[in-house]
């Protein structure tokens, strides 16, 4: 996989769930969603609004950073028999060298939560990529975030010494 050529997201299938290929029309479907106190918290930030949503993924689904260094994957995570979005999870793809890097990232809805959700869509994302000679796996998980902490080790994560923005990369040995 050279730097340019990342690929692009596809839908991705688990026992529970449907990974699909977000677009920005799923702006105004995922805020009610992810309108959630804890969340805003955990990231820092307030809500976001339907048109803050828009333009966010405009910018994901371009499927690469401007300098073309990283990829960029984003998928809505749905329930497979409702149909109904329970968050997204999402990569950022980069170069260590010749290694090819996906650094992971998921969001459950509060009321989703507690049910496995985060864990099977990133393990669904997690065999893709690999499926697609992604070699190293990286994400950020708050100290304080156990459930986060549940899906990193999940993946086969190890939590490093390495700190970014307060919380601590996981990798896998």
């Amino acid at each position: 996989m050279a730097e340019r050529d990342w690929p692009a997201a596809e839908i991705i299938g688990t026992e529970r769930l449907v990974l699909e290929p977000l677009r920005v029309d799923h702006a105004a479907e995922l805020a009610p969603l992810l309108n959630d106190p804890v969340l805003h918290e955990y990231i820092g930030g307030r809500p976001a609004t339907p048109d803050e949503l828009r333009e966010r993924y405009r910018r994901q689904v371009t499927g690469r950073s401007p300098d073309g260094s990283q990829g960029w994957l984003n998928w809505v995570v749905r329930h497979r028999d409702t149909g109904a979005a329970v968050g997204t999870v999402q990569a950022t793809l980069r170069l260590d060298g010749d290694r090819p890097v996906a650094e992971l990232a998921w969001v459950i809805a509060a009321p989703q939560q507690g049910r496995g959700y985060a864990g099977e869509a990133t393990a669904g994302m997690v065999g893709w990529l690999e499926g697609h000679g992604v070699q190293a796996l990286l994400a950020h998980v708050h100290p304080d975030h156990r459930a986060s902490a549940r899906v990193a080790e999940r993946l086969g994560l190890r939590a490093t010494e390495v700190v970014v923005d307060g919380e601590i990369r996981w990798a896998k040995p």
